[in-house]
């Protein structure tokens, strides 16, 4: 079989460069920068992983594009997606079908490399082996490739090309990137977005980069318009119910978003990825055990109690969890302690990596809006979610003994540490804010954060840095 055959329909620059790209988005995400620079600059191999359909297809194709435009030859990119039914065809001889490619991009070389883009590599079987060889034997290639995090397999064979891969994990888009792509054609908001993040570029590395962050009222904050704050305001409410999922946002009513959502997220992940990853007998007690921790984000769990409550047994709750985990579903913070070492004892808090697939799996529309004690339980995940990428968190926790609870403890490192409280609510009592003024007291913590719901709520008072929740958001990709 001639292996070039497979490869043609896959790489339509080759023949066609100006309809290439046609249906390609022009909207990039922050990353997209990173990973593409990552590309022409690093000597490893790229590895772009994350959930299904958050875009990672999309960024390859980006990213060849960047390539033609800035001179590299057409002809001198190859893209193949390794879930090609073709692939698995009984004639196919996967060695020599990778060997061939290999072969096609050593007589395409010249002077610079040759870029070969393997999309879903974790369909292809012994995938890792073949990239440690011909990356070993130094060939004029540069290798991206792209898998699903739902595949536990594709993370234990990553592991073997340690030291060789450089891993870019993409998660459901954040609310600025939200913001930033549904305001894309107004080049004045994208710039008064962007003004906001590298003000909170400023606020945020004082907790980091200063021993001294008490002294955040010295950070110059810009003023939001009454204006560009009702549509972060109207985007914000959009982005509860429809999260991060940009195949979503298109979808024409929401019954359709929710079966799109529950099938490619919960459904495929679970009974595809799952059950031939780790031979998952009973798939049905593992959807019921993640519908379980749907119903209570952000509130504290304890296991036991709740294998009582499904009729889980322990053991297969302790199997599930981190299977979720890893598959992207869910993350968790543990109770507070100084020690660095971490041993899941007790209870813990679970939160959703996109807010949506509660909304779909539990069948909730706006009605979520008149729940006032749910928006806040909202309001903690999306903090949860946006600390999880700040550059500055060594691991999140969250405090609770003898009654007092503070909702994030960010460890930031060298012993330091960012009480954080979200309120997302009209009004705060002084009493309210007792457990961070007590824990800041007794940790020697300069300042603590609390998330509020109200934009006049801005800035240092009474030893705290007050930012509202939309606000706080923006400084997040």
């Amino acid at each position: 079989m001639k292996y070039k055959e497979l490869l043609v329909p896959y790489n339509p620059w080759w023949e066609n460069l100006d309809g290439a790209f046609e249906r390609l988005p022009s909207f990039h995400r922050p990353i997209f920068e990173d990973i593409y620079r990552g590309l022409k600059e690093t000597p490893q191999i790229i590895s772009i992983t994350g959930p299904r359909r958050v875009g990672k297809s999309t960024i390859i194709r980006q990213t060849v594009k960047r390539l033609i435009g800035e001179g590299i030859k057409p002809d001198h990119i190859i893209y193949y997606s390794m879930d090609d039914p073709a692939l698995f065809r009984s004639e196919v001889d996967h060695d020599k079908f990778f060997d061939s490619l290999m072969d096609e991009a050593r007589k395409k070389a010249g002077k610079g490399p040759i870029y070969v883009f393997l999309d879903e590599i974790q369909r292809f079987e012994r995938w890792e082996l073949f990239l440690k060889k011909y990356y070993d034997l130094h060939y004029p290639v540069r290798f991206a490739i792209s898998g699903s995090a739902s595949s536990p397999i594709f993370k234990k064979s990553r592991e073997s090309l340690l030291g060789r891969i450089k891993d870019y994990h993409i998660l459901p888009f954040s609310f600025r990137e939200f913001l930033l792509f549904h305001n894309r054609e107004d080049p004045s908001l994208i710039n008064q977005f962007n003004e906001i993040y590298k003000t909170g570029e400023a606020v945020m590395g004082m907790f980091t980069r200063h021993p001294e962050y008490a002294d955040l009222q010295k950070v110059a904050i810009s003023p939001i318009s009454p204006e560009l704050r009702q549509n972060i305001e109207k985007h914000l409410v959009k982005f509860l119910i429809e999260g991060g999922f940009p195949e979503v946002w298109i979808l024409p009513d929401w019954e359709t978003k929710q079966s799109y959502l529950f099938d490619n997220q919960v459904e495929k992940v679970i009974s595809e990825d799952l059950v031939l990853a780790v031979e998952l007998r009973k798939p049905e007690l593992l959807k019921r055990f993640y519908v379980s921790l749907l119903e209570n984000p952000g509130r504290e769990i304890n296991f036991q109690q709740l294998s009582q409550n499904l009729g889980i047994n322990r053991a297969s709750i302790d199997k599930y969890f981190p299977l979720l985990e890893m598959t992207d579903l869910i993350h968790h913070a543990e109770k507070f302690t100084k020690s660095p070492i971490k041993v899941r004892r007790g209870n813990i808090k679970c939160y959703l990596v996109d807010l949506a697939l509660r909304n779909a799996i539990l069948r909730i529309q706006e009605s979520l809006l008149k729940d006032a004690q749910m928006l806040g339980l909202y309001a903690e995940n999306l903090v949860f979610n946006a600390l999880k990428k700040w550059e500055g968190t060594v691991n999140i926790s969250y405090f609770r003994e003898k009654g007092a609870e503070i909702d994030f403890i960010v460890h930031t490192g060298a012993g330091r540490y960012l009480p954080i409280e979200v309120k997302y609510k009209e009004q705060i009592q002084n009493v309210e804010l007792r457990a961070i003024k007590n824990f800041c007291g007794r940790l020697k913590c300069p300042t603590g954060m609390v998330v509020t719901k109200l934009w006049d709520n801005f800035g240092k008072r009474n030893n705290f840095f007050y930012m509202p929740l939309p606000h706080f958001l923006l400084l997040f990709d």
